[in-house]
């Protein structure tokens, strides 16, 4: 199992990008992919009640925050995203590391199990931007809404696309709840920037993609990687994102996992979605142990 000592910031040199990093906690590795704006401190409430079980890595996406692009005019694939994540777990972890992913984190995990097979010994899939996983009517409402909001926000930046993201993924201010004590995330200029990214870069990148997801069940079976796709509780099933993960589901032949909350749920109830990823992780080592005393004793 992979694990590190705890740590702090570093950076790791990538084609193309230097990507900013963050270490925290000890043993197995567990990396956090982030949703929206891809900055390793929107995870800030989540990590600390994570680093008692694992060694948590978070960072930021290449083109965000301090993670710069060697060339900010080339485009960003959702292939890059993925070499980035296996280069990173190769610096941090030494085996097969846990993975939880949530909306574009989730679609990039699902790339590194296609691309990089036996880097992820579990990949935890929430609610992955993936519109290849859709039928294809419903692949091309997915891939319509993606670019609606970024018209939105080539018309009225931020101000008039975040009420189509809203509404897009289910997400209402007013009535959904939280935790208490959450750390204050306001609208830094960083954040701006990186939204602008977000929203016009790397919606393309999720477009634009050609990963076939009937290649996932094969890479996992041959890797051994465990995927579990997650929902949440209160996203509405008629959001796009909510419907990938039930056809990422129902492709693995299994069912998907209710996490707190709904497409953020990650940052509104950090404490429960630590119970939540601790319970899940600690069941795939049960398994993996099972597994392979199984094998050993010919069971």
């Amino acid at each position: 199992m992979a694990t590190l000592a705890n740590s702090t910031a570093r950076t790791l040199t990538v084609p193309g990008a230097v990507l900013h990093y963050q270490v925290k906690g000890s043993g197995p590795v567990l990396l956090l992919a982030q949703s929206g704006e891809g900055d390793a401190d929107r995870t800030v409430d989540l990590v600390p009640h994570l680093t008692d079980a694992f060694t948590v890595v978070t960072y930021d996406r290449r083109g965000l925050s301090r993670s710069t692009l060697d060339d900010p005019t080339d485009p960003v694939t959702m292939a890059d995203h993925a070499d980035d994540v296996a280069r990173l777990l190769a610096e941090v972890a030494h085996g097969p590391a846990s993975m939880a992913g949530f909306s574009m984190g989730a679609a990039i995990g699902l790339q590194v199990v296609a691309r990089h097979p036996g880097v992820l010994s579990t990949l935890i899939a929430h609610e992955p931007v993936m519109p290849n996983l859709l039928p294809p009517a419903d692949r091309a409402e997915h891939k319509a809404e993606l670019a609606a909001i970024q018209a939105a926000f080539a018309a009225g930046g931020t101000a008039a696309a975040f009420p189509a993201i809203a509404r897009h993924l289910g997400i209402d201010p007013a009535h959904d709840r939280t935790e208490e004590g959450l750390t204050p995330q306001p609208m830094t200029p960083r954040r701006v920037a990186n939204f602008g990214f977000f929203i016009g870069t790397e919606f393309t990148a999720v477009t634009s993609d050609r990963l076939d997801p009937a290649h996932l069940a094969p890479a996992a079976a041959h890797s051994g990687t465990r995927i579990v796709p997650a929902v949440g509780r209160t996203t509405r099933p008629t959001v796009h994102t909510y419907r990938c993960a039930l056809a990422l589901a129902e492709l693995l032949g299994t069912a998907p996992v209710a996490f707190p909350g709904g497409h953020n749920g990650n940052t509104a109830f950090p404490r429960a979605t630590a119970l939540s990823l601790k319970a899940l992780c600690s069941r795939s080592r049960r398994e993996v142990t099972s597994s392979s005393l199984g094998s050993r004793f010919g069971v």
